[in-house]
């Protein structure tokens, strides 16, 4: 795959850890160099959390990391004749860190990469404060890796801005917090494609946070073009044909709200929801207390495989796995003579030569398959009986037959409402009730906030979307993601958020079950002209200002999706699905600002809604706060 963000941010880290040095092609995270030096490692949490889904400790000691350690812990010893590498954000803080580490004379070299790009001021701030404390011998080089993004798949990354949406969408925030956003995100853009090495197309809908970010990211990718040898130096040139050039699409939350709030009852999404899925672990409580951790990545073969299914179905597959390993397991004792339905652990291993010896190599095998089926069925296990206590598949059904229909009777309702079910489950449900429809009773809205209060759910963001609902402005088809329909951000203030709340709130499922963002990811790769994204802008950074880019409208066979205010694994499993069933098959990465639960991005309404003085002080605790 030519967008495998996930290998290419691996190699870099690779690269870092051994002082940056050029890796061997057949290199990979668990194959060390063979003059691998022995070395420290200091990182600050931002990068501890780049580093979590793709390194773990053993791949350290491989890799000749003997102790590592967060920049911010305050009794660090001096390890003498040990290079340290450092890993941190470019601030001052860390500039200071740095300089007093060095003035300390902690470690014999000091290895210095910023996860993004370093200024020049505070370049020279940790020079000027190296040169004071007399130890400018101890730093080795300073580099920039333009690293400062989360990988969590090989098409899946964040930038870990969980409040964006509450700050691009603040009434109290002016130009300059908003400028610090749009550079935030255009930082962390730049950041994959520069790890990628590409040079995107950029489309994004008319006004707004996407046309800012798109625009600002064509200016910085244009201005660092101009420099000799620059990231992008050995890759393409201006006039590739757009099929060999990825798009990077640009949406804000504002395209489709719903997505962002509904329950949903695949595996994926409930572990994240039910379980708090973080950096790829998710935690579980055991049965005699404490919590267990578990790791959910792509070296896990049935959660790749099973990750997007209904939960009924996860369940089902855990059954016939561990029949099945029952059934080898069997099999293998058979042939050795061992006993019959025994755990299989190599004890009681007899037979002939050949028979002994393929058990003894299957074992490693089995082992790991037994891991992981137990693995699951804890997690399984656990979800079970959430969905029992809370009703969850009833909330994830009713939401979903509320946005087909667009309606829903009464009685069934305040049953939903008054039934089973956390604070925040209610409210998420009260909320997609209000947005599925642009006609509802003023009469059945007061009782569902009258059936909140009484179950005592703080109405903020309830209130908050119904505020805005009440301003007039015109919703979506309810069978269609038309874009041009959306309200243009560009005819209000950066501090209203009014778009985000009424914009394309019935296109969580169109006539072909299509998300909005998928409906127009596909547009655009197909690059054919559409009403729905004839008015987004387009940027090439590879081409004059002046020139016409109409030749760049695709078709294209890679994209790079971006979701500016919270991101969700219900979007990202939908584009996978359109990657893959496309003929031939294509490839679609998923980014966003944070990856959001229904409960976090509703805590957000609820922070809107308090700034505008409506419903109670008291927020709702988290969905996976029960937990604990």
């Amino acid at each position: 795959m030519t967008l495998n963000l996930r290998q290419k941010q691996t190699d870099q880290i690779i690269r870092m850890l051994n002082l940056n040095q050029p890796l061997p092609t057949s290199s990979s995270v668990q194959s060390p160099l063979s003059d691998s030096i022995y070395k420290i490692l200091i990182y600050d949490k931002n990068c501890q959390s780049i580093l979590s889904p793709l390194i773990r400790v053993p791949d350290l000691r491989l890799h000749g990391v003997t102790l590592f350690f967060l920049i911010e812990k305050p009794d660090r010893r001096p390890i003498l004749d040990v290079p340290a590498v450092y890993f941190i954000q470019p601030t001052e803080p860390n500039i200071r860190r740095i300089v007093k580490d060095a003035g300390n004379g902690l470690y014999e070299k000091f290895h210095v990469n910023f996860s993004s790009s370093v200024s020049r001021g505070l370049l020279e701030e940790m020079a000027a404060g190296v040169v004071r404390v007399e130890a400018t011998e101890r730093i080795g080089k300073v580099y920039d890796q333009y690293l400062e993004f989360v990988t969590l798949e090989d098409g899946l990354f964040e930038l870990g801005d969980k409040d964006c949406f509450v700050r691009m969408n603040d009434p109290g925030n002016g130009d300059r917090e908003i400028e610090g956003i749009v550079d935030r995100v255009v930082e962390g853009l730049f950041c994959v494609v520069a790890t990628l090495g590409v040079i995107p197309v950029i489309r994004a809908p008319r006004g707004g946070m996407a046309e800012m970010v798109a625009e600002r990211l064509d200016q910085r990718l244009r201005d660092h073009l101009l420099a000799k040898n620059n990231l992008f130096s050995e890759g393409g040139s201006f006039g590739v044909a757009s099929f060999q050039r990825p798009v990077l699409c640009v949406f804000d939350r504002s395209l489709e709200l719903s997505v962002a709030i509904q329950h949903d009852f695949r595996y994926k999404m409930l572990v994240h929801d039910v379980l708090g899925l973080n950096l790829n672990r998710a935690s579980v409580q055991g049965e005699k207390g404490g919590n267990r951790s578990y790791e959910l990545d792509g070296a896990d073969p049935f959660w790749v495989a099973n990750g997007g299914l209904e939960f009924p179905d996860v369940a089902v597959d855990i059954e016939t796995q561990l029949n099945k390993y029952k059934r080898d397991v069997e099999e293998v004792n058979r042939k050795t003579g061992g006993t019959n339905g025994a755990e299989f652990d190599g004890t009681e291993l007899i037979g002939n030569t050949k028979n002994l010896m393929n058990a003894v190599n299957s074992l490693p095998e089995m082992t790991e398959r037994k891991q992981v089926i137990d693995k699951h069925t804890n997690i399984a296990t656990v979800l079970l009986g959430k969905i029992k206590e809370r009703s969850l598949d009833s909330f994830a059904k009713k939401e979903y037959d509320m946005m087909v229909r667009g309606s829903i009777d009464r009685t069934e309702l305040m049953a939903v409402v008054k039934g089973k079910g956390t604070a925040m489950d209610k409210l998420r449900f009260a909320i997609m009730y209000l947005i599925s429809s642009e006609n509802l009773p003023q009469s059945e809205v007061e009782m569902v906030e009258a059936a909140l209060r009484e179950a005592e759910v703080d109405t903020s963001a309830f209130q908050y979307v119904k505020k805005i609902k009440s301003l007039n402005v015109s919703f979506a088809a309810a069978n269609s993601a038309n874009i041009s329909n959306l309200k243009d951000w560009g005819l209000k203030l950066y501090g209203t958020s009014l778009s985000a709340v009424t914009a394309g709130v019935k296109n969580l499922l169109s006539g072909d079950r299509q998300l909005a963002v998928t409906r127009m990811v596909e547009l655009l790769m197909e690059g054919k002209p559409n009403p729905e994204i004839d008015s987004y802008v387009l940027f090439d950074p590879r081409a004059p200002k002046s020139s016409s880019s109409t030749h760049l409208r695709g078709p294209f066979k890679e994209a790079i999706v971006f979701m500016i205010g919270g991101g969700n694994y219900v979007e990202h499993e939908s584009l996978q699905e359109l990657a893959r069933h496309q003929q031939p098959a294509k490839q679609i990465i998923y980014g966003t600002t944070g990856i959001l639960t229904g409960g976090e991005f509703v805590q957000q309404l609820a922070v809107l809604g308090q700034k505008m003085g409506l419903g109670d002080s008291r927020v709702p605790p988290p969905v996976a706060a029960s937990l604990t």
